[in-house]
């Protein structure tokens, strides 16, 4: 191939990529398949390889990040960055259109209703159509330069779909999180005992902030916009006029919009998003409400803070006001002490409660909680109650400091902070142990039947387990003297025990608790490595480049094993019999190469159906995605429905997934 063919064939890929990735990440309407798309992908990347000249900076290649970066530089916004007064009531947001009126006597504007999402604040520049800088909002003046970052996240064009793109044009909106996203990364974080995020937001700040782009990249954000910042080349006459073309540069965008006339047209539209933005991939709080033609902003100018052409209307969260009685500490099986809220119980959300996580010591200073406060509480992300504000008008000032524990609550050893984290470092803590052998024991780890909470606290502290190993050398001699332990359940216990023996590779090493190993990169492992002496012996690299892995899995895996207390264990537990290989499939492969989410409540136990699965050949995750081939559909389905709809994959009934166990079709006949 000439030099002059690589070029016009790569501008062809790069073309071809920027349009599919359109289609996927803003309008969640798949082109290709997979296959198709990877295989433009491998094309566009080899001839990049083999003539370093074609690299262009808005190459669908340059997505991930390469080097960590020492800091983050400065960026002075030309055009403030300003936020926006809130309106908690339709009689402020009226008054807001008053104050317009009669700031404007001679005219008769219109207003845009737009949701408010609940993101990180980010500014994008694009010169000549080519993306060249993203910031933070920082203090509104002067944010961060997050470009490095940004560039990782495939909703966001390299460069502009427009034919003339103009000399300047600075986008500003939301950098986020999806909200079924933020909802499976804190279950496999809470299955791996690492701290959950608060919310979505956090979650997003904190990805934001990290220094290595690798890191962001594992992390599927996503962007909106919706503002403008400086512009040269380009004019607009409205709001209305501006989110339109944002659509046509293939910026995303909010999905719909309301233009309204009047306040009646104003309470209709917010009562309208208020049931439209339950569907939306993003958290939303509230509607922006903006006065639409750009002519009158500077009649109308600005506070100090905010603009006076613009309002946030505020829904109303669901939320519960109770009393503090005291605080809990929990110790995780990485060693994380979690203070833990317990109230007097309330109704929250469909459920009594009577727990609400705290999240950190950190989080505890900044909102300035106190035991003996009245609190009011939240679903944090719709997955947990979470403390998220304090009543203070109600103190008597016979309120308490939540001082941090020195020691550990479950083994007195002097506790260490670990950035915003208090953490145990012992590895043989007693509550460690009993939080991971829970985790060992669950239905998709080792699947223990009937070593629940109670029982491992009491084996636990009689000293019968020191170790997850211990486990398969409990004898029935030891186990009937315990409270409630009779003969046929000891004897089923340790059938239990026996039987887990042979769960193979991936199940043990979820089971095992490493640090940042989920299910998912479990399964990839046992399928590369095979068996866990390979795995024992691999380096850092060879772990990392797996697919569902990369670098921070892969340090952790090859961490875990070089550790002398994790090697002894693993030797003990091959020593008792627990198979070390992965499971070779048996039966027919009917479902090879085929990737399966289940939601909703089947006939079936979830573990046993996905154990099927693999079985088969087929694959199971936690988040759908679009490399997912089918969503299984059971009774009640959760928000893994309305993502799979977003993104236009296939949905099974429970007996459409039976007859593709039986081989009754090749997978692709399903709908």
């Amino acid at each position: 191939m000439t030099k002059e063919e690589a070029t016009r064939r790569h501008g062809q890929l790069a073309e071809q990529i920027r349009k599919y990735d359109y289609a996927y990440y803003v309008e969640a309407r798949p082109l290709i398949s997979d296959a198709e798309y990877d295989a433009l992908y491998d094309e566009l990347r080899d001839l990049e390889r083999r003539d370093p000249d074609l690299v262009t900076p808005d190459s669908p290649t340059q997505r991930v990040g390469g080097a960590p970066l020492p800091g983050f530089s400065p960026v002075v916004h030309r055009v403030p960055m300003q936020s926006l007064d809130n309106t908690y009531s339709l009689a402020e947001l009226f008054a807001f259109v008053d104050r317009v009126a009669r700031a404007l006597p001679k005219e008769r504007p219109t207003y845009i209703v737009e949701p408010k999402i609940d993101g990180v604040s980010i500014s994008v520049v694009y010169r000549k159509g080519i993306l060249v800088q993203g910031a933070t909002r920082g203090d509104g003046k002067t944010g961060d330069d997050i470009t490095a970052n940004l560039r990782t996240i495939r909703a966001l064009p390299l460069r502009l779909a427009l034919r003339h793109p103009p000399e300047v044009l600075e986008v500003r909106g939301e950098a986020y999180l999806p909200v079924q996203v933020f909802e499976d990364l804190n279950k496999e974080r809470e299955a791996r005992g690492e701290p959950l995020f608060a919310n979505p937001r956090n979650a997003t700040a904190g990805s934001l902030k990290q220094l290595d782009p690798r890191i962001v990249a594992q992390r599927p954000l996503s962007v909106i916009f919706y503002g403008a910042g400086e512009m040269d080349g380009i004019t607009c006459e409205s709001q209305d006029r501006w989110l339109r073309l944002l659509a046509e540069a293939g910026l995303p965008s909010p999905s719909r919009h309301w233009l309204c006339q009047d306040k009646e047209d104003l309470a209709d539209a917010i009562a309208a998003l208020d049931d439209f933005r339950k569907g939306l991939p993003y958290a939303t709080d509230g509607a922006v409400v903006k006065v639409n033609e750009w002519r009158f902003y500077g009649l109308l100018g600005s506070t100090a803070k905010a603009p006076r052409w613009a309002i946030a209307y505020k829904y109303g969260a669901e939320r519960a006001r109770t009393r503090l009685l005291r605080v809990a500490f929990q110790v995780g099986r990485t060693g994380v002490v979690t203070p833990v809220a317990e109230m007097e119980p309330v109704f929250l959300a469909g459920s009594t409660v009577s727990r609400a996580t705290l999240h950190n010591f950190d989080e505890i200073k900044r909102k300035g909680v106190k035991i003996g406060d009245w609190i009011y509480i939240e679903k944090a992300g719709e997955v947990i109650p979470a403390v998220v504000e304090v009543d203070r008008s109600a103190r008597t000032g016979q309120e308490r400091e939540i001082e941090p524990p020195e020691q550990c609550p479950a083994c007195a050893t002097p506790l260490r902070w670990d950035g915003i984290f208090l953490r145990c470092p012992n590895p043989k803590c007693s509550g460690q142990l009993k939080a991971l052998i829970r985790h060992f024991a669950r239905r998709n780890a080792m699947e223990i039947e009937g070593l629940g909470e109670s029982l491992v606290n009491q084996l636990v502290d009689a000293g019968l387990l020191q170790d997850v190993a211990d486990l398969y050398h409990l004898t029935l001699a030891e186990l009937l003297p315990l409270g409630r332990m009779g003969r046929k359940s000891a004897e089923k216990l340790l059938s239990a025990i026996e039987q887990s023996k042979d769960r193979g590779l991936a199940r043990l090493l979820f089971g095992l608790g490493i640090l940042h190993v989920g299910e998912t990169a479990a399964e990839a492992l046992a399928s590369h490595f095979g068996t866990l002496e390979r795995l024992w012996n691999a380096s850092p690299e060879e772990v990392e480049k797996i697919a569902y892995v990369g670098p921070i899995i892969g340090k952790s895996v090859t961490d875990y094993f070089r550790d002398a207390f994790n090697r002894q264990r693993v030797d003990r537990l091959r020593q008792a019999g627990v198979k070390m290989e992965a499971k070779r499939p048996t039966g027919r492969r009917t479902l090879q190469g085929k990737t399966f989410v289940i939601t909703g409540t089947l006939s079936k136990p979830r573990e046993e159906i996905a154990e099927r699965i693999r079985r088969s050949g087929g694959k199971v995750t936690e988040s759908v995605s679009r490399k997912t081939s089918f969503l299984v559909l059971g009774t009640e389905p959760g928000s893994k429905l309305r993502q799979a709809r977003r993104l236009g994959v296939p949905e099974i009934s429970e007996d459409e997934l039976e007859r593709l166990l039986d081989g009754g079709t090749n997978g692709d006949e399903a709908s």
